[in-house]
């Protein structure tokens, strides 16, 4: 069955990725992005509409191409990327209108799928070692992002119960880390430090930048329905993590922790927002059996992609960047698209097969 389908934040790393995995599928037969810039990759097949981050044209959009599917990739999960009033307007104002434009009467939309985080769970010393789905906070939510996500998938749930004929998959993610992501933690390991508490040293976990795109695409290509949460296999101590990446182990106070680096912060030194702080003093771990289920393994160990991007690190310094970046070109771009001396190929003979582009594992029989 031919998907059409709506992607959000296609300006972003995130969007343009899924976007490039999902022009791989001979299944989908239209692909349109949306953003408030333009891509930052080269695209073969995806449309492309300028719209501002609360999506208040989406209803009008979902109604012209009657798309089957939309993914959201842009929740932001890093606080010290936009002020508080931004982080709302993204998060919580965006998702509540892309919501209403899947849930309108006569819409086409059969499937919604979210890139969430495991930072919905926070972070505690009253923590269980391992959250499931289905573990409550064990406090409130502390910190702004916090509450932005829970928000969120607070709206994400009502709406898969009110719309039950909608597959409603809700993906939460683990630390992503990997040589082009734009994280905290990645930027400061690109620094050579790592912030440290003194008197912490938990056990984190990671999923490589590739790996999210790869579950990305499985959860459109399979419809997976439900909440899962995504991780490599393992956990590792912040200290591991410093030594793999050869960086410089910053030890901070355990009182006034903040307060301590404010001005490495405003100097651009360090990142250390506080949804950071909490997860370098208590961890984390979330339990992927769900995902597993699925028949979906991902090809990174949370150590594993802390070597690979280690080893991406040291070739960069080495080497350098190898390619210039990508520049969105109007007129380039409609060349590509229309022009009737581009050579035009069928994409069905690129992956050789029907299954869900960049699949991490083929599904059980």
């Amino acid at each position: 069955m031919a998907r059409r389908i709506l992607l959000t934040g296609l300006d972003t790393f995130w969007g343009g990725k899924v976007a490039r995995a999902l022009e791989q599928d001979p299944h989908v037969e239209m692909l349109l992005g949306m953003g408030r810039g333009h891509p930052q990759v080269p695209l073969e097949r995806t449309e492309f509409v300028r719209a501002d981050e609360s999506y208040s044209l989406l209803s009008r959009i979902v109604r012209a191409t009657e798309v089957d599917t939309i993914v959201h990739t842009f929740l932001v999960v890093d606080s010290s990327s936009m002020s508080a009033r931004a982080l709302h307007e993204v998060n919580v104002i965006g998702t509540m209108n892309l919501l209403a434009a899947a849930g309108a009467s006569g819409s086409s939309v059969r499937q919604v799928v979210v890139k969430s985080s495991s930072v919905v769970y926070g972070s505690h010393p009253a923590d269980p070692v391992w959250f499931t789905e289905d573990t409550l906070r064990s406090r409130p939510p502390r910190t702004r992002l916090e509450r932005s996500l829970t928000e969120v998938e607070s709206y994400v749930r009502d709406f898969a119960e009110e719309n039950p004929e909608v597959a409603v998959t809700l993906l939460r993610f683990a630390n992503v880390l990997g040589p082009n992501v734009d994280t905290p933690i990645r930027r400061n390991l690109e620094r050579g430090v790592l912030p440290v508490i003194a008197g912490f040293d938990p056990l984190i976990q990671f999923v490589e930048e590739d790996d999210v795109v790869r579950v990305l695409a499985a959860a459109v290509g399979l419809r997976l329905s439900g909440v899962f949460n995504v991780a490599g296999d393992g956990r590792l101590p912040v200290s591991e993590v410093a030594r793999i990446a050869s960086a410089w182990c910053l030890p901070l106070p355990s009182v006034f922790t903040r307060q301590s680096v404010a001005f490495l912060v405003r100097l651009g030194l360090l990142d250390f927002p506080a949804e950071l702080e909490s997860l370098l003093r208590y961890g984390r771990g979330i339990d992927t059996a769900r995902l597993k289920a699925e028949g979906l393994e991902l090809e990174a160990t949370s150590a594993g992609a802390v070597e690979r991007f280690a080893q991406a690190s040291r070739l960069r310094r080495s080497i350098g960047e190898e390619l210039p970046g990508y520049r969105y070109e109007a007129d380039v771009e409609t060349f590509f698209r229309h022009s009737p001396a581009v050579v035009r190929r069928d994409p069905g003979r690129a992956t050789g097969s029907g299954s869900a582009p960049g699949a991490p594992a083929t599904p059980r029989p």
